[in-house]
């Protein structure tokens, strides 16, 4: 499988660790969307598209967010998450990623470079952010 494109969209405030989002075509058939670039403690990294994981009122059965104390639906207070065997809550789970470390690695350099690009252009005068998401007649043609 092949990365046909990669479109980066540079993060406008600097405060905080988001540095971009991208999206990656492949073989010009699929597109991933809401990678997330951002500023870790050993420098840049990629962060797969995800969602936040729900969990069920056992009064109401209304889905409530993980870390909710109390049910959106019917106010009913709900349970803690079971802890992951290493400690942590999950709170989110990936929608779309890598399957093995040689294709987490590809994707990674690709998405990095093209970060690095798109960070040298945005110094240009005249720059105009590039639109990551085409409108869907875009894919119609």
């Amino acid at each position: 499988m092949d990365i046909t494109e990669v479109r980066i969209k540079l993060a406008s405030r600097r405060d905080d660790k988001l540095r971009a989002f991208c999206s990656v075509t492949f073989d010009n058939a699929v597109v991933v969307r809401d990678l997330k670039i951002i500023e870790g403690d050993q420098g840049l990294f990629v962060a797969m598209p995800s969602r936040k994981l729900n969990t069920r009122c056992g009064k109401c059965s209304s889905k409530n967010h993980l870390r909710a104390k109390f049910c959106n639906e019917c106010g009913g207070g709900l349970r803690e998450p079971a802890p992951s065997p290493s400690g942590r809550t999950r709170l989110h789970a990936d929608i779309a990623h890598p399957i093995n470390a040689t294709s987490r690695d590809f994707l990674h350099k690709k998405v990095i470079s093209s970060y690095h690009e798109e960070l040298e252009k945005s110094k240009q005068p005249g720059y105009h952010p590039v639109e990551i998401y085409d409108s869907p007649e875009d894919y119609d043609a």
